[in-house]
């Protein structure tokens, strides 16, 4: 039996092994693994989430008896000393020795420190182990809680690793500092551009970003007091976390003179091989085509052809061209980049899609012809990246009008992309696991999955980075579709339910809160996906405010108020029907100029007040609450407005008097939470000047009463609402829209307008005219009494909070001190203020 010693038991190391074992020759072997770290190999792409639960286990990629089963012999904490070639054996820091066929060497990569005068005080961290987590974790609480002032930590380095940290240092309660020696964050995968737009997105959660910062020294005696970075330039900060690159773990090649690159890294051919054809160099250390590769799916992509090599297919190789596409979620921000996200001009053409005011950029790169997408950056939306990403690779082809990629069809209102079926079953879907869309169809249209998990554990797509699981569940579902099989959507990983199911089954069970339905229906923490939506569901069904269940709320249901582009947030009182005294005019100025806020009304027809900081909130509730103001449920995923005109009381077109319904209406469902935001409008005659039809429901005044409609809204995929009964009567309208809401609110998926929802309807409008007007399921009568419970049940969310002390305490900067943000800067506009723009 030839004996195989792996050294190193990473990601790339244990796919090695996992590749190995489903070789149908691989009993001729017998594999000894050598990990240095104490367990067996961790998903270190989602090392972030271990600040979550502090759970070593649920990173694990398999346990030791996995290893067992499989007759691989696994050592941890055991370190590979040497390499005797002449012999073909390895020794190790216990003096022992073993003898090896074949070495495989994935012994990966190190964090990058640089040479800084005082990098090695104590509060310098790294960040690549769960034994580097750990102790990161033991000294920010050591520190924390000596302190009642707010606390400074830095993490060095801007790049992908660098933010996670940055996430990571926040959520232990320190004041987070980026420094990065770049004039941008990201500098390899975003232009400058889609830089700034991450960069002000992650500067409105609270992250400070010092850019074309090069540190020359760490202050402090034996602990870090500070980074110095010129002779008046430095900042006060009690922990550094250094994330500034890495280097191959090259050193045991060095010792048995393996030829190496110029800057570190073991050289390889296209099979893997070192300069001993015998020794194989996989992942982070390798050094293939001159470059080393940091992303988990080349290294995936070594482990494979080295597997083929030593059992025999020698036909396999790596490609020289190497895919470094990726897309990741960085502290909750979507950012993806893929082909050549630069592209210079005399290669192609860009079109370019910025919103500012939604923290967007959408970035493509088309061939001179027009017929090509060659690249692309995404930053705040990255749903469409595995079309993209599929286009690109394949070399599909793209519309005429290319800017429908990023802006959208026009006029038809359908997808630009077409059905997922279209990519051809070559591409590959998953490039972690090397999986196509054929291997997945094939699964599915051969019977051996009906299912995604079967499809997952078959086939281990998406366990890698997990950016293609989108693409994957597309794909399930509508290959499924195509048998004629009915598709369960579900909610997350988490729960194997879609909403609708669990609206039902926490209404029945009367569950009480978001910990009891994952003990139930559920299974691991939840996630950021999971735990709004369940927020929803219970304030659907008891109508509890945010403040009952804070920590499952979005950050703008969190604090009651919708954070800006600086981090502070804007006030939003109900103000129904646009319609406003003067004493309550008066009253908003007052607030606002003893607060400095900018003010303006909105298209809502209400006044918005902006730069309020976290802890003045409370405060200035307190004074609109003691004027007979309400929350206006800005931030919430609920009714915002009804829109009205003047109507008939003052307008002489008027038919019917829309501003008294449209008040009406506005206070009957204000605080009624939905799957999405809802919008109304009343408008007293056909002029439309309260723009109805562009709402989730809209009343127009004809001859003989009111016309409904229902479903439209504006944003960025406008669309009409459509007619749904004609001349009805106060109360009909009332009952009516009882029922419709009370039904979208049931069945809705997560996030979903009425608009799409109402598209996904089967049977469309005239179903929903079934359901509603001729009560065709007999739950009319259901529908009208939940809606009227919940009706019943209205409190205002912030006389809530104002009213209870211990509500209150989440209205602070920092969690251990009552400091303000004194980094906040405002410049004048037109009398008023604006945030300081980004340099």
């Amino acid at each position: 039996m030839k004996k195989i010693v792996v050294v190193g038991n990473g990601m790339v190391g244990y796919k090695f092994c996992e590749k190995f074992v489903s070789q149908t020759n691989s009993k001729s072997f017998k594999i000894t693994v050598f990990g240095e770290e104490p367990r067996p190999a961790y998903d270190r792409v989602h090392l972030s989430e271990y600040f979550e639960n502090q759970d070593a286990k649920a990173l694990e990629m398999a346990s030791r008896a996995w290893y067992e089963e499989h007759g691989i012999e696994l050592i941890t904490n055991e370190r590979i000393t040497h390499i005797h070639r002449s012999s073909k054996k390895v020794s190790t820091t216990k003096d022992l020795h073993y003898k090896y066929d074949y070495l495989v060497l994935a012994t990966g990569s190190s964090p990058f420190v640089p040479n800084i005068p005082g990098i090695e005080k104590k509060g310098v961290f790294v960040y690549r182990t769960i034994e580097d987590l750990e102790a990161t974790l033991a000294y920010a609480k050591k520190i924390i809680g000596k302190s009642k002032k707010a606390v400074k930590a830095a993490v060095l380095g801007g790049g992908l690793l660098g933010l996670e940290a940055a996430k990571a240092v926040m959520d232990m309660g320190f004041e987070p500092h980026v420094v990065e020696f770049a004039s941008k964050l990201m500098p390899r995968q975003l232009d400058t551009r889609a830089s700034k737009v991450l960069q002000e997105k992650i500067e409105s959660l609270g992250i400070h970003v010092h850019l074309s910062k090069a540190t020359n020294k760490i202050l402090g005696n034996d602990v870090i007091t500070g980074m110095e970075f010129g002779e008046y330039d430095k900042i006060d900060v009690e922990m550094l976390v250094v994330s500034a690159g890495i280097r191959p773990r090259d050193e045991l090649a060095k010792t048995c003179d393996l030829k190496m690159g110029v800057r570190g890294g073991i050289i390889v051919n296209n099979r893997m091989q070192t300069s001993d054809p015998e020794i194989y160099a996989i992942g982070e250390v390798a050094l293939y085509n001159n470059m080393i590769y940091g992303l988990v799916a080349p290294g995936y992509d070594m482990a494979g052809v080295a597997v083929d090599q030593i059992v025999g297919d020698s036909k396999e190789r790596m490609s020289s061209a190497i895919d470094m596409s990726t897309k990741l979620k960085l502290i909750g921000v979507d950012v993806a980049s893929y082909g050549e996200p630069f592209m210079p001009v005399e290669k192609g053409y860009s079109i370019i899609y910025e919103n500012k005011t939604k923290n967007l950029y959408k970035r493509i790169n088309i061939s001179h012809d027009g017929k090509k997408l060659l690249g692309g950056i995404l930053v705040g939306d990255a749903s469409d990246y595995n079309m993209f990403h599929q286009i690109y690779l394949n070399g599909l082809p793209i519309p005429e009008d290319a800017e429908e990629l990023i802006l959208g069809s026009r006029g038809e209102g359908g997808s630009s992309f077409g059905s997922v079926l279209d990519i051809p079953d070559a591409a590959q879907v998953c490039s972690c696991e090397s999986v196509t869309k054929g291997d997945i169809c094939c699964l599915i249209n051969e019977g051996d999955c009906d299912n995604l998990g079967d499809v997952i554990a078959k086939t281990k797509a998406t366990t890698g980075c997990g950016g293609c699981k989108p693409m994957v569940v597309d794909l399930v579902n509508e290959t499924l579709k195509s048998q004629g099989k009915e598709v369960k959507e579900t909610l997350c990983e988490h729960f194997s339910f879609n909403r609708q199911e669990l609206f039902d089954l926490i209404k029945i069970n009367k569950v009480k809160d978001y910990d009891e339905a994952l003990n139930l229906f559920g299974e691991g923490d939840g996630c950021e996906v999971c735990k709004p939506a369940l927020a929803s569901i219970f304030a659907t069904i008891t109508m509890e405010t945010p403040n009952k269940q804070v920590a499952i709320q979005d950050t703008n249901d969190r604090f009651l108020a919708n954070i800006q582009r600086n981090g502070t947030y804007s006030v939003v009182p109900r103000i129904a029907g646009g319609e406003i005294t003067p004493d309550k005019l008066i009253v908003i100025g007052q607030v606002a100029k003893k607060y400095d806020l900018y003010t303006k009304v909105t298209g809502g027809q209400r006044i918005d007040l902006f730069g309020a900081q976290l802890h003045e909130l409370p405060l200035i509730w307190k004074e609109l609450i003691d004027a007979g103001f309400e929350s206006g449920h800005a931030y919430g995923k609920s009714l915002r407005t009804v829109k009205s005109c003047v109507g008939s009381t003052w307008c002489r077109y008027g038919m019917h008097e829309s501003v008294t319904f449209a008040i009406e209406i506005e206070d009957r469902y204000k605080g009624l939470r939905s799957p999405h935001k809802l919008k109304g409008g009343v408008s007293g005659c056909i002029r439309e000047c309260a723009e109805a039809r562009g709402k989730d429901f809209g009343l127009i005044a004809v001859d003989g009463g009111w016309n409904l409609y229902v479903c439209g809204n504006g944003g960025a995929t406008p669309k009409h609402a459509v007619l749904f009964a004609e001349q009805l009567d106060d109360e009909t309208v009332v009952k009516y829209l009882d029922r419709f809401l009370m039904f979208y609110i049931r069945t809705a998926g997560p996030l979903v307008r009425t608009a799409p929802w109402l598209d996904k309807l089967e049977g469309g409008i005239e179903y929903l005219k079934q359901v509603v007007i001729e009560d065709s399921l007999g739950i009319a009568e259901e529908l009208e009494e939940e809606m009227k419970g919940l009706i019943n049940k209205y409190e205002c969310e912030w006389k809530q909070a104002i009213e209870n002390p211990e509500m209150m305490k989440r209205f602070k900067h920092f969690v251990n001190s009552d400091d303000t943000d004194d980094n906040l800067v405002f410049v004048p506009m037109r009398d008023q203020k604006m945030p300081k723009a980004w340099n």
